[in-house]
């Protein structure tokens, strides 16, 4: 073998083999996925099988909402702050998401379960659910079912004292819940911070 004829390979200085490399590790990691993030309340155990009534008086199940994802709140519509105010943050947040994300929006429910059986009937839950949307689910039922709707939704309420001609308040958790499709719990929805924090933390999970 005539080793004269063979090509030799031109040195190349350090510095120049750093430009060449450093491109191209760029446009390497550029196609790498980014990680993706879980959900804060992946694996939780929150929520399960209920019975309740809507209000048109039909017979609702937990399994009706499947292939939806749920935004789910207990509250009572005697309330007189919080219940009101995070309903409403509620629904003018999933309207914000729905101008950004229409399509998405389409596959989002809210859902308002009444932690106050006694008074709040299904016209009474209708009623107050339609004044902040047309398409908010109300629910309410016998006590039994309210108590174990929200056991399985780890929600806490208690009645408070009579005040006179069955007026009293009733002590409860204030949390919004998202739910998947298949019923898993995603996140809670920032109804403290106001409509625009609850369209972003949706368009963080809604697909």
């Amino acid at each position: 073998m005539n080793r004269r004829a063979m090509p030799r390979s031109p040195l190349i200085p350090a510095p120049r083999i750093l430009t060449l490399v450093a491109p191209a590790a760029l446009a390497l990691a550029a196609c790498q996925p980014a990680p993706v993030e879980e959900p804060p309340l992946a694996g939780a155990a929150i929520g399960g099988d209920f019975t309740l009534v809507d209000q048109t008086g039909q017979a609702r199940q937990w399994s009706d909402f499947r292939g939806r994802y749920a935004v789910v709140y207990f509250g009572y519509t005697y309330c007189p702050d919080v219940c009101p105010t995070d309903v409403q943050r509620t629904a003018q947040g999933l309207r914000a998401f729905a101008k950004e994300h229409p399509k998405d929006a389409a596959k989002v429910q809210q859902i308002f379960i009444s932690v106050d059986p006694a008074r709040d009937t299904p016209q009474v839950v209708g009623e107050f659910a339609s004044a902040f949307g047309k398409d908010i689910v109300g629910l309410t039922g016998t006590p039994e079912q309210v108590a174990a709707a929200a056991k399985a939704f780890k929600v806490y309420f208690s009645k408070g004292k009579d005040e006179g001609a069955g007026a009293y308040l009733v002590d409860h958790s204030t949390v919004t819940y998202l739910f998947g499709p298949a019923g898993e719990p995603l996140a809670t929805l920032p109804t403290d911070q106001g409509a625009d924090a609850v369209a972003a933390e949706l368009a963080k999970w809604v697909r």
